[in-house]
C-alpha cells in the first residue's frame, strides 16, 4: 500500500528535508501544489479548467476542418488527433504519479477514466441534444470497430491487473509492451477499415439540427481564410494549452485528493479520472454542438483506448517494480465496468432507437446507472 502524508505534515517534511539538503523519498514527493491551501488549489483547478475548456472547444473545429479539407474520415480523426490530443493531460498525470510511486493512483486512473468518458458521452447526449439519443445520429460502422478494438484492450488490461506481471526486460513489463502495441494495432485497423467500410446502415440518417448546421457553417466561414498548414500549428498551439491546463487540473485534483484524506484507489477513478477527462468534455461538447456526432463519439473511444496503451510510459516511470504488481485486484472491477458500458454504447448505435429517458437516450440512461452503481460497487471493494 502506498502511504499517503498529510497535506500539513507533507508542507513540514517538505520543509525540514530543504533545510537539511536531504532529498525526499518518492513516495511521500508530493506535487508542488501539494504546499498549496485547499482554497488555493480549488482556484487553480478552476483556471486550469478553463484552460482546458476554452483550448478543448477549438481542437473540435481544427480536426473537423482538417478532416474535411484531407478527406481523413472523421471516425480516425476523431480517434487519432482528437483522443491523442485530449490525452496529453492524461500522459502528463501518469507519469507523474507512476514516478511519485503512486501506482495505484495512476492505473486506477487509467482504468477510471474509461469508464468515466463513456459516461462523458451519456451527459453530453442530455445537455447538448434534449430529446434525441446521440447514437441516433451515429450510424458508422467505424465506430463499432473501434468500439470493439476498445473492448479487447480493456479486456486485456483487466487480465494483466488479475494475473499481474509475467515477467520484465530491462525494468519494463511484458503487460504494458503488449497494451501499446495491441493499441498501435487497433488505430491501423480502423484507418484501413473506415478506408473501405464492408457495410453501410440502412435506414433513414438523421441529420443534425438546423442550429448545428449554422454554427458549422459559421466556424467555416471564419476559417476559409486560413491555410491548412496554418491550421495544423493552431491544432498544435491549442494542444499545448489543452497539455498545461489539464496537468494543472489533473495534479490540484490530486492535491485536493490528499487533503481530503481519501484512498490513492477511488480518487484515481473518481476525483483525478474527472479531472482529467475534462478535454474530454470540451472537446465532445463542441463537437456535438457543431454536428460532428461520429468524430465525438470516436473522440472518447479513442482516447479510452490510449489509456490503455499509457501503461507502458507508466510502467517505464514507475521505478519501484512492475505497476501491474502494485495495483489492487480490485482495479479488475473498473476494467469490467468499462467493457460493459461500451458494450451498451455500442448497442445504442446497431439499435438507433429513438426514444428517451429524462432526456437522454436510453442506452445513455443505461450507461448513466451502470457507471453510477459500479462506482458505489467499488467503493466497497
Amino acid at each position: 500500500m502506498t502511504t499517503r502524508v498529510p497535506a500539513i505534515q507533507a508542507t513540514s517534511l517538505h520543509s525540514a528535508e530543504i533545510a537539511h539538503g536531504a532529498p525526499l523519498a518518492p513516495r511521500e514527493i508530493m506535487s508542488v501544489l501539494n504546499e498549496l491551501s485547499l482554497p488555493l488549489n480549488v482556484v487553480v483547478f478552476t483556471i486550469g479548467a478553463a484552460l482546458v475548456w476554452f483550448a478543448g472547444t477549438k481542437l473540435s473545429q481544427y480536426v473537423d476542418l482538417f478532416a474535411d479539407r484531407t478527406g481523413m474520415g472523421k471516425a480516425f480523426a476523431g480517434a487519432l488527433l482528437l483522443g491523442g490530443a485530449t490525452s496529453l493531460p492524461e500522459l502528463a498525470t501518469t507519469i507523474t504519479a507512476s514516478w511519485s510511486g503512486a501506482a495505484q493512483l495512476a492505473g486506477a486512473n487509467l482504468l477510471g477514466g474509461v469508464v468515466m468518458q463513456i459516461a462523458v458521452l451519456a451527459m453530453i447526449d442530455v445537455a447538448v441534444l434534449r430529446g434525441r439519443p446521440l447514437t441516433l445520429f451515429s450510424p458508422n460502422s467505424s465506430l463499432l470497430m473501434a468500439g470493439v478494438l476498445l473492448i479487447a484492450l480493456v479486456a486485456l488490461a483487466s487480465a494483466a491487473v488479475s494475473a499481474g506481471e509475467l515477467f520484465s526486460f530491462a525494468g519494463i513489463g511484458f503487460w504494458p509492451v503488449a497494451l501499446f502495441l495491441a493499441y498501435v494495432g487497433s488505430i491501423w485497423v480502423i484507418y484501413r477499415y473506415e478506408g473501405d467500410p464492408r457495410w453501410q446502415p440502412r435506414g433513414e440518417i438523421a441529420q443534425p439540427p438546423e442550429s448545428a448546421r449554422d454554427l458549422k457553417d459559421a466556424y467555416q466561414s471564419a476559417y476559409e481564410s486560413v491555410s491548412t498548414k496554418k491550421l495544423i500549428a493552431l491544432f498544435f498551439a491549442a494542444s499545448s494549452v489543452v497539455l498545461v491546463g489539464g496537468f494543472l487540473v489533473a495534479k490540484t485534483g490530486e492535491s485536493i485528493a490528499e487533503q481530503t484524506g481519501i484512498g490513492q484507489s477511488f480518487v484515481g477513478a473518481t476525483l483525478v479520472a474527472l479531472a482529467t477527462s475534462l478535454p474530454e468534455v470540451s472537446t465532445t461538447y463542441s463537437a456535438v454542438r457543431f454536428g460532428a456526432y461520429s468524430m465525438a463519439a470516436a473522440n472518447i473511444l479513442g482516447t479510452n483506448s490510449l489509456e490503455v496503451a499509457l501503461f507502458l510510459p507508466a510502467d517505464m516511470a514507475y521505478r519501484e517494480g512492475a505497476i501491474f504488481d502494485a495495483m489492487n485486484p480490485s482495479d479488475a472491477f473498473l476494467a469490467a465496468i468499462g467493457i460493459v458500458v461500451t458494450g451498451v454504447y455500442l448497442w445504442g448505435i446497431l439499435e438507433r432507437r429513438d426514444k428517451t429517458v429524462f432526456g437522454m437516450g436510453v442506452d445513455s440512461f443505461a450507461v448513466m446507472v451502470v457507471y453510477l452503481g459500479g462506482l458505489a460497487i467499488y467503493w466497497t471493494l
